[in-house]
């Protein structure tokens, strides 16, 4: 009897531990606005879900579907990625970030897809729509059939690029399902989600997605940011021969989301000799969808207490007293299993906040140009025909500005910012129309209008051309083309109160 009590011991104390475990597991999160996803690429099997089908502003992880469509109609030879795409005045009247071509450039579907990648450029999304489908109605509908047939079933399009809009709705469910469908049906083509950086001209932009060039096995996918919705990332990485896809929404910082996203994937590839302590939660086809509006995060994400404005290229640090939310942070409830089991996972090679501190590996940007597919000399041309573009359209007086100050881009942004704040009104041309689920009605839906103001465009082309002389402003306001002058105003040195931007 004395010689099994040791053994009794030992197993009351397994079934302790298991037991706690599958508790911390299973009891509820505490309520936060934020959606975190974890899966297996291959089998769809969920490793985390937390709020995983509540309903979400998608912001620009919209253009991960925009692309997804666009290479199934290469693939299926309704094009080719020589073909030649017009930039129309509706595609150059969008939001930034944007390349801020003319209308009338011509430029090829592989080199759009690599802008809208990389910088998710607004109207490289809407000039690969109009490509594709005809129009942007037209290329949502197809976003639309797209998404039913894959299984998403919280999804809905109004637009190709998630620019704000009432309809444009996700989930991190849809998100994870539609990630599979892009590894699974187009391998060919995967490399779009994972370049590390372009050059246009004689400007470089390293992709939003931190992860990409620091986190090691990093392989895709897209950011996304409006007010509305915080900061968005679908993530994926490979680790002996593992891919595992991280979904985070609601973010507070472009870093955050890509710390929280690192810690998703450390978590799951630690995974593979705990799953006695972890109960099935299934496939993410499974995973059963929450009917509720979603949550609008403006206030949060844009409001008087940011110190600075909100943008998609948001290098701010995570909070350290308390101020991170969600399940990730760490007081949620994460934390808690990592008590149980941290004594049997592997120590990551480097925090997850150090690591998107870092610098990304150094790596040969990709060159994208306008006009017709360029190979030799041509392509040295093209590159420099487009770099004298560049710097024949930066306006006079502000280019030592600029030069001296990299991070001055953000200064229009609160000039505009404010500007809007003055007129309300600017927003009611496309999305006001549902008061109880506007994403965001001081800042976010006068973005979404700016695609019925193409005649602006069309009456000063010029105006178009301005933000490709500002790259650092990815996730600001543009300037209103009737007031050149604003950029020099002392005005534009005082805070943003509301910028709407999604890339």
């Amino acid at each position: 009897m004395h010689a099994l009590r040791p053994l009794l011991r030992k197993s009351l104390f397994k079934l302790f531990a298991a037991g706690l475990a599958c508790a911390a597991l299973l009891a509820p999160r505490e309520a936060s606005a934020e959606a975190l996803l974890l899966i297996e690429a291959n089998s769809g099997k969920v490793l985390q879900a937390d709020n995983a089908t509540i309903p979400w502003y998608p912001a620009s992880v919209t253009k991960i579907m925009t692309a997804y469509v666009t290479l199934r109609a290469v693939k299926d030879g309704r094009l080719t990625l020589d073909s030649l795409l017009t930039v129309s005045p509706t595609a150059a009247s969008q939001s930034p970030s944007k390349m801020g071509f003319r209308p009338g450039t011509q430029l090829t579907v592989d080199n759009a897809l690599k802008m809208m990648m990389v910088k998710s450029a607004n109207d490289m999304a809407v000039v690969l729509a109009e490509g594709v489908g005809g129009s942007v109605d037209g290329f949502s509908a197809i976003m639309n059939d797209t998404a039913k047939r894959l299984g998403m079933t919280q999804t809905s399009y109004v637009n190709p690029n998630g620019l704000p809009a009432d309809g444009q709705i996700t989930s991190a469910r849809d998100l994870g399902i539609l990630a599979r469908a892009f590894l699974r049906d187009l391998p060919e083509y995967e490399y779009f989600v994972h370049i590390p950086a372009i050059r246009f001209g004689k400007r470089t932009t390293g992709n939003f997605n931190k992860l990409i060039g620091r986190y090691p096995g990093a392989d895709g996918f897209k950011t996304g940011f409006i007010c509305a919705s915080g900061y968005n990332l679908v993530a994926s990485a490979t680790r002996n021969g593992r891919r595992l896809i991280a979904v985070v929404l609601g973010a507070n910082s472009g870093t955050s989301r890509a710390v929280k996203a690192a810690q998703l994937l450390e978590r799951g590839f630690a995974q593979d000799n705990l799953t006695w302590l972890r109960p099935s939660l299934g496939t993410v086809d499974n995973l059963v969808p929450v009917d509720a509006s979603p949550p609008n995060l403006r206030d949060e994400m844009c409001g008087p207490q940011r110190k600075r404005p909100a943008s998609d290229d948001d290098d701010a640090l995570i909070a350290t007293n308390g101020g991170m939310s969600g399940s990730a942070s760490a007081t949620g409830g994460e934390a808690q299993v990592s008590f149980f089991t941290a004594g049997l996972q592997p120590p990551p090679l480097m925090k997850a906040s150090e690591l998107m501190a870092s610098a990304p590996a150094a790596t040969e940007p990709v060159l994208v140009y306008t006009g017709p597919t360029r190979t030799g000399t041509a392509l040295i041309a093209a590159v420099a025909a487009d770099a004298d573009q560049q710097a024949a359209s930066k306006p006079r007086g502000k280019k030592s500005r600029v030069a001296k100050k990299p991070d001055a881009a953000d200064k229009p942004a609160d000039k505009e910012a404010k500007t809007a704040a003055a007129k309300p009104d600017a927003s009611k041309p496309a999305t006001a129309k549902s008061a109880a689920s506007k994403p965001d009605t001081k800042s976010d839906s006068r973005t979404a209008a700016k695609p019925t103001g193409a005649k602006h465009a069309a009456a000063k082309p010029d105006a178009a051309a301005k933000p490709a002389a500002k790259p650092a402003a990815a996730g600001d306001q543009a300037p209103k083309p009737a007031k050149p002058k604003a950029a020099t105003n002392p005005a534009a040195t005082k805070p943003a109160a509301k910028p709407a931007n999604n890339s």
